[in-house]
């Protein structure tokens, strides 16, 4: 069991996963994802490079089947345990998470976790990279296959996840004049919300759901330099602290919406393209202890592909 018990931060830093290494209660995962248009392939530098004993989840995978062919949905209760299974895990173990951009699709993989009830998980925060920036160790190769778990399917906590006529409906409410209407805050670049700059996915229209607002996951997020063993440098993320995610949510918000979400008196909505950086916004959100945070599992791709969906542009 982790030294954490019952009450895993959902942030860990290098060292303190370093500390958590040799515990036998403990997975690591690699739930590294990249954008449709990347020439980058996460299982293929899985193989190149790893925490030691971690795994590879792929968010593709372990999800459920979407009519509109969407990818990494929220998975069953089945799927989820399967899953888990496979990795090894029980519902005891401190699941830890992390991706090699730094901070980028591992909440999304932390979000459903905690979805399930899983409370005993956590993200490393800068990830791989931020992993390697202190010294601590890597593995390569094909990597044995843990002990099979057992893992029950647990319940899932509907009410952190927004379909689409949920969406539709709150859409139709002027959260100005409407107490009752939730805050949707979009993760994409402000370009896309806009709708002055193309979606990644071909064909998708570019804009955004009426009163959302526009809050890039990049404002909840540090960008670090590091110099690569071939002398090149490169960039890596991490989670801001929690005073500048506040500095960020008052920027997107405005002083009154900021705090009616932080009071708890209003609920908030995280969206994105597709449903993987909107868990950046709800990690940032979870960390400053707002509880009425739900995620748009669909979002932006499952919204946008729908014909009759009301789309604004302010160009």
């Amino acid at each position: 069991m982790s030294i954490y018990g019952d009450n895993c931060p959902l942030v860990l830093s290098p060292r303190q996963v370093d500390d958590l290494h040799s515990d036998t209660g403990v997975a690591i995962l690699d739930a590294s994802w990249f954008m449709p248009n990347s020439p980058r392939r996460p299982r293929e530098e899985f193989l190149q490079k790893r925490i030691h004993g971690a795994r590879f989840l792929d968010l593709d995978e372990v999800a459920s089947p979407h009519d509109l062919g969407l990818k990494h949905m929220m998975p069953d209760p089945e799927t989820f345990a399967k899953a888990c299974e496979n990795f090894g895990i029980s519902p005891s173990s401190h699941v830890v998470i992390y991706d090699t951009h730094g901070v980028f699709s591992s909440p999304r993989a932390l979000f459903m976790f905690r979805s399930f009830g899983h409370h005993r998980s956590s993200i490393l925060n800068g990830g791989l990279p931020a992993w390697e920036a202190h010294g601590c160790p890597v593995e390569s190769g094909e990597s044995l296959p843990p002990a099979k778990g057992v893992y029950p399917p647990p319940k899932l906590d509907e009410t952190v996840i927004r379909g689409y006529e949920q969406m539709v409906a709150n859409s139709n409410l002027d959260p100005a004049g409407e107490p009752s209407a939730e805050i949707v805050i979009d993760a994409r670049p402000q370009g896309r919300y806009h709708g002055s700059d193309p979606e990644p996915r071909p064909g998708l229209s570019s804009g955004h759901i009426p009163h959302s607002l526009s809050l890039p996951f990049t404002t909840f997020l540090d960008t670090h330099t590091v110099e690569r063993s071939d002398g090149s440098t490169g960039t890596y993320t991490t989670l801001r602290t929690a005073a500048g995610i506040h500095e960020g949510l008052l920027s997107a918000l405005g002083p009154e919406y900021t705090k009616e979400v932080l009071s708890g008196k209003r609920s908030i909505v995280a969206s994105c393209g597709s449903g993987m950086t909107a868990g950046v916004l709800w990690l940032g959100l979870k960390t400053l202890g707002v509880d009425n945070v739900g995620l748009y599992d669909e979002s932006w791709t499952g919204y946008a592909s729908r014909k009759d969906s009301p789309i604004l542009k302010t160009l």
